[in-house]
C-alpha cells in the first residue's frame, strides 16, 4: 500500500487538520507512518505554522529538511500546506523548488485530493489520532472576527466559520467510541463559537451536549477570549462535572494603554473584573494565561505593571511569547521600537517570577490527592495530568513506575509527595 508521513507543526488546530488528512487518506488503503519512523514514505505532508517569526523558521527548516531527504533518497514527494503556505506561498515556491505540491490552510480537500491523486470529498469527522488514543483535540471553528494588533491568524485564515453543531457532536461520539476520555475544544476564539452560523454564541450549548457523550469523563475547553465571556459558559463550567476547572484565558497584558494599542477590547479593570468572577465560580480551578512581552507600546513602567500583576495574581500556569512584528497586521505600522534582546530579557523576567510562583503553588499540593490521567510511560515513572492542566504545555505527575501497576489511558487517584516548579511526584493511593 501506498504510504503517507504527515509532520504537523504549530497549533492544536494544526493537529486537528493533520489528523482528518491523515484519517481520509487510511480510509482510501494508504499506510499512515509515524513521524518518527525512518522509512521513507511514498508522500511526506509538512503541514506549517506561520505564526511568529521562531514557527515560520521552524517549518522552513522542516520543509528544506524533508526537501533534502527526498533529493539523497531519490524516492517520494514532499507536499506542503497550512499557514505558512497560506502568508508565503509563492516566494516560497521560488526559493524550495524540491517541494512537489504547495496548499494554504482552507481547503482540506484539496491536499487529500493532491495525496490520492482523485477528486474526494473529504469527511471532517474522520480523523487518524497522532494524539494518545485517550485524549484528543476537538476544533469548533475555523479562523477569527477579532483583529488583534499583533495577530496574524485573520489574514491567514479568514473570518470566524463555526462547525454546525451536528457535525462536531458526531465527530465526538466517534472519538468517544474509539476510545478517548478527554475532549479537548480549541478554536481561535472558543467563546465565539455559533455566533456566525446561529446568530448568537452557542458554546455553553455545545459544551452541554458534549458533556452527555458516554465515554468522556473530561472536557477541558481552551482559548477562552477575555472581552464579552459568557455568562453561561461560566455557569456551564461550574455545575457540569466534566468540565475541567482549568481556564485557559490568553491576557496578553494588564496595562490598559497596552491592551487598547493590542486592539485587546479590554481594560485593566473589566480583565480583573472577569477574574474575579472566574474565582467566585470556580474556586478550586487552574489559571493559565498568555503574555506578550516588548509590544511596542510597551515601556519599563508598563513591564513593571505587568510584573507586578503575575506576582499578585498568581496564576497556576504561564507562557510568554517577545513580540513579533508580523507584516500585514495592525501593529506593523507602530514599527519594532524595543530591541529583541530586551523584549527576551523581558520574558525571562516573567517566566523566572512565573517559576517561583508555580513552585510556592505546587509545594501546597503536598499530602493532598488528586484525580491522575496516565498519559505515558516514560523511563522510571508513569507520567500523567490532572484536571488541572492540559497536555504537553502544563504540569505532570509522576509515579514511580515500580511502586503501581498503571496503564496508559487510566484514571487513578494519586496522594502527591513532592514537588518542583513544574512536576509533582505521587503515589497511588490504596
Amino acid at each position: 500500500m501506498p504510504s503517507l508521513k504527515i509532520i504537523s507543526l504549530g497549533c492544536s488546530k494544526n493537529t486537528v487538520d493533520s489528523e482528518v488528512i491523515a484519517g481520509n487518506v487510511k480510509a482510501a488503503g494508504w499506510t499512515i507512518l509515524k513521524e518518527e519512523n525512518p522509512r521513507a514514505a511514498d508522500v511526506t505532508l509538512v503541514n506549517t505554522c506561520g505564526f511568529i517569526l521562531d514557527a515560520k523558521q521552524e517549518s522552513i527548516d522542516a520543509v528544506l529538511a524533508e526537501v533534502a531527504r527526498k533529493n539523497r533518497r531519490k524516492k517520494g514527494k514532499v507536499y506542503v500546506m497550512g499557514c505558512l503556505v497560506q502568508r508565503y506561498g509563492k516566494e516560497l515556491a521560488k526559493e524550495i523548488p524540491g517541494v512537489d505540491i504547495w496548499r494554504g490552510v482552507n481547503d482540506l480537500n484539496a491536499v487529500v485530493d493532491a495525496i490520492l491523486q482523485a477528486p474526494v470529498e473529504a469527511d471532517a469527522t474522520v480523523r487518524n489520532l497522532s494524539t494518545p488514543a485517550h485524549y484528543a483535540y476537538l476544533k469548533v471553528s475555523e479562523g477569527c472576527n477579532r483583529q488583534c494588533a499583533f495577530c496574524a491568524i485573520p489574514q491567514i485564515r479568514g473570518k470566524q466559520h463555526s462547525r454546525p453543531k451536528e457535525e462536531i457532536l458526531e465527530e465526538a461520539r466517534k472519538l468517544a467510541a474509539q476510545g478517548v476520555r478527554e475532549v479537548i475544544l480549541v478554536a481561535q476564539d472558543l467563546c465565539n463559537y455559533g455566533t456566525d452560523l446561529y446568530g448568537r454564541k452557542e458554546i455553553a450549548a455545545l459544551v452541554k451536549d458534549l458533556c452527555r457523550i458516554d465515554g468522556f469523563h473530561w472536557v477541558r475547553l481552551q482559548y477562552l477570549y477575555p472581552h464579552a465571556f459568557p455568562e453561561d459558559l461560566l455557569e456551564v463550567m461550574a455545575t457540569e462535572p466534566k468540565v475541567c476547572k482549568y481556564v485557559d484565558i490568553p491576557l496578553q497584558h494588564i496595562n490598559t494603554a497596552v491592551l487598547q494599542s493590542m486592539l485587546r477590547s479590554t481594560t485593566r479593570e473589566q480583565t480583573e473584573r472577569l477574574l474575579a468572577d472566574f474565582r467566585k465560580a470556580l474556586p478550586e480551578a487552574a489559571f493559565r494565561t498568555t503574555l506578550i512581552t516588548g509590544f511596542p507600546t510597551e515601556g519599563p513602567k508598563e513591564f513593571e505593571e505587568l510584573k507586578h500583576f503575575v506576582q499578585d495574581f498568581r496564576f497556576d500556569r504561564l507562557g510568554v511569547f517577545p513580540y513579533s512584528l508580523e507584516e500585514g497586521t495592525p501593529a506593523y505600522a507602530l514599527g519594532d521600537p524595543v530591541p529583541v534582546e530586551e523584549k527576551e530579557a523581558r520574558a525571562q523576567e516573567i517566566m523566572d517570577l512565573q517559576e517561583d510562583v508555580s513552585y510556592r503553588l505546587n509545594q501546597e499540593k503536598i499530602g493532598k490527592v488528586y484525580e491522575v490521567l496516565i498519559d505515558r510511560e516514560e523511563g522510571e515513572f508513569y507520567v500523567g495530568r490532572t484536571e488541572y492542566d492540559s497536555p504537553e504545555v502544563d504540569n505532570e505527575v509522576l509515579v514511580r513506575a515500580d511502586s503501581a501497576d498503571l496503564e496508559v489511558g487510566q484514571f487513578c487517584n494519586i496522594r502527591i509527595t513532592g514537588a518542583e516548579a513544574f512536576d509533582l511526584y505521587g503515589n497511588v493511593e490504596p
